[in-house]
């Protein structure tokens, strides 16, 4: 797994003193003398104990194991969580490792996370002579089995940088040392053991393997280490852990739901996308979506307009100067693309950002022009391992819905409301009204000083606030020049996608040196929001297919209508209803194919279109049209003009 230092901190205040221990739900109890998190959750409420994995206290997740050294808030993790959740298939992926050490005894391990989205909710990267298949699945699974029967005890343990890279090397487990060889010197490095097995890991754990509930093994794929072709290919399996069979069987379900839904494939059958050796995570988008993805920046554009924002256009590559001001080669420079023109260096734009800066200070700024809203359909371009692409989820170019807004510290929280309040208009229009929002908090990695972020993220929680909005607060994940909110929408399966943010920004108007001038005559520096909505078009793109299962709303669809001819005598009736249909601002085929009329109402089921209009010589004789929706069997027949306001109706709904 991933090593640590301090997963679980030793405080300095004495086990003697009387601690304090605040609860979700405002009441508190004391605790004194030696006692762990685990016992102390025994004591107060038995139930909860029995589905207790391990504990958020002030903010540190920590094993149940752990000693009670302060006073401080406390929240237990169980599975309900996705706090919880994460942990028990971090655990649950130990409990892989082992039984396939206990099988295949020369295996060796790099690195086995949890996952959001994928064919399993955690993985592990194996080095092995044996070539795994579905044929070892099965003992695979007994051996794991066998290991929760066990209930084995997980301990935890550190070690110093030098005697963890004594105990992985003298074991051969050579991607654990290189991982432990890359931390500081004086790093302390946690290790988890349960029965003859241990791993390299942060925690927290489960505190025995006993919870480890079900497993079943999923998919083996190769993976090259670090995802570079240069290394050795190891095997990544894929697995899923549940509590109980029950949740096991509605999660397969799903993920059976979401195999008929993958967008690749649907991709591929809707003529939407495709990729080409040419140029591997380069999306190349086919006529059909092509229509798509204008009809998204089309939408998108116009609510833009409606709420005051101006759009621009900045260059694909700018200078090395640009982004060393901007902080990127400082902190993103593993992820961008390099140049150069006349033995000067360039970069590719991973960001809009930069590029939006310059055009505002392409002239002077008065407190009268804020606040100023760019808006910016981007295409940037950042260096994703080959391993981890995936379809338009995961490629390594692609065109963000970017706005950044200008403003006095006085704008600041109401332009915050403002994007907050978009941001929720525009999901609602695709169908996502059940959104989670998150909170980002400064990373590890960062620029600017304490002041400007402490700033920054009083304001997004103030913005949240005043609109009566819920939020979790993801520590350290903001982005390296400010915090964030982040929105996460729910689709059909009730899986969770990240997509829209909304980031303050003080640093950047600093290094760039932005300035207006104040009511007072004076230059002051502004405030910079980074908003962006549907996030990457092309992930969105991909989260549309999958959730409508490429039967798009009438308004989305890059196809709505197909004429059907029953014999080539209704052509010209055919040619000219047509014509009308896309005079009146409707996407129109016609299937004037010499197929018979039950094929050809196949292949417009197959392709998932609004509406056929089947045209035989009766409607031909008669000037009208027999319509028939998507998935039904039913024909109705109607002139030409009920069936334009019947279209013109559906699209306003």
């Amino acid at each position: 797994m991933q090593e640590v230092t301090g997963s679980n901190p030793v405080f300095p205040t004495s086990c003697h003193i009387m601690k304090q221990i605040y609860l979700p739900d405002g009441k508190s109890i004391e605790v004194q003398g030696k006692k762990t998190f685990g016992d102390v959750i025994a004591e107060f409420n038995p139930t909860l104990a029995k589905k207790a994995l391990a504990v958020k206290y002030n903010g540190r997740k920590l094993d149940l194991s752990a000693t009670i050294e302060e006073s401080g808030q406390l929240e237990v993790l169980t599975f309900e969580s996705e706090e919880g959740k994460e942990l028990f298939w971090h655990s649950a992926a130990h409990i892989l490792a082992q039984a396939v050490k206990r099988l295949y005894p020369d295996a060796k391990f790099d690195d086995g996370p949890p996952l959001k989205n994928g064919p399993g909710n955690f993985f592990y990267d194996i080095a092995l002579s044996h070539k795994i298949t579905e044929e070892d699945f099965p003992a695979i699974e007994a051996e794991m089995e066998k290991i929760v029967q066990e209930d084995h005890p997980v301990t935890r343990r550190v070690l110093s940088k030098k005697e963890a890279l004594s105990y992985f090397a003298d074991r051969g487990e050579i991607f654990k040392t290189d991982i432990i060889s890359r931390l500081p010197d004086d790093a302390e490095v946690s290790l988890y053991r349960q029965g003859e097995f241990e791993d390299l890991c942060r925690g927290p754990h489960i505190p025995s393997t006993g919870k480890s509930g079900v497993f079943k093994i999923t998919a083996v794929a190769g993976a090259y280490w670090k995802g570079d072709a240069a290394n050795p290919m190891l095997q990544r399996v894929y697995c899923l852990a549940f509590p109980d069979r029950k949740q096991l069987k509605a999660y397969l379900d799903r993920l059976e739901e979401a195999k008929k839904r993958d967008h690749r494939k649907l991709g591929k059958e809707l003529e939407l996308f495709t990729f080409e050796e040419e140029g591997p995570g380069f999306p190349f988008y086919l006529a059909k979506g092509t229509v798509l993805f204008n009809i998204l920046t089309d939408y998108i554009r116009r609510e833009c307009t409606l709420r005051g924002y101006e759009e621009i256009r900045t260059p694909i590559m700018l200078s090395d100067e640009l982004w060393t001001i901007s902080g990127h080669y400082e902190n993103y420079k593993e992820n961008m693309y390099f140049s150069s023109i006349e033995n000067h260096g360039f970069a590719i734009k991973p960001m809009n950002c930069p590029g939006s800066n310059l055009v505002y200070k392409s002239k002077p700024r008065s407190y009268r022009d804020l606040p100023l809203r760019q808006a910016e359909l981007g295409t940037v371009h950042r260096h994703e391992l080959s391993g981890v692409l995936h379809g338009l989820f995961r490629v390594r170019s692609f065109t963000q819905d970017d706005a950044h807004i200008y403003c006095t510290p006085d704008q600041l929280e109401k332009e915050i409301e403002s994007a907050i309040q978009f941001t929720l208009d525009v999901y609602k229009k695709f169908g996502f009204e059940d959104v989670t929002i998150f909170l980002a908090t400064r990373p590890e990695k960062s620029i600017g000083g304490d002041n400007a972020w402490e700033l920054s993220t009083t304001a997004l929680r103030l913005a949240l606030k005043n609109l009566n909005i819920e939020y979790k607060t993801k520590e350290g994940e903001g982005a390296f020049y400010g915090p964030k909110i982040e929105f996460n929408i729910k689709d059909c399966l009730e899986r969770n996608w990240q997509c829209g943010t909304i980031q303050v920004d003080f640093n950047l108007p600093q290094r760039f040196e932005l300035e207006y001038t104040g009511s007072d005559g004076k230059k002051h520096r502004p405030v910079m929001v980074h908003r962006a909505i549907l996030g990457s078009l092309e992930r969105f793109i991909g989260i549309l297919i999958e959730h409508y299962e490429g039967k798009f709303p009438l308004w989305l669809s890059p196809v709505q209508i197909r004429i059907l001819t029953i014999s080539e005598e209704q052509l010209g009736y055919a040619q000219t209803l047509q014509q009308e249909l896309r005079a009146a601002g409707f996407r129109t085929e016609l299937d004037d194919s010499h197929e018979k009329i039950g094929y050809k109402i196949r292949q417009w089921n197959a392709q998932k279109i609004n509406y056929a209009l089947i045209i035989g010589a009766k409607e031909a004789a008669s000037g009208q049209v027999a319509l028939r929706a998507r998935g039904s069997e039913l024909t109705e027949t109607m002139d030409r003009q009920t069936l334009l306001e019947k279209l013109t109706a559906e699209l306003h709904q």
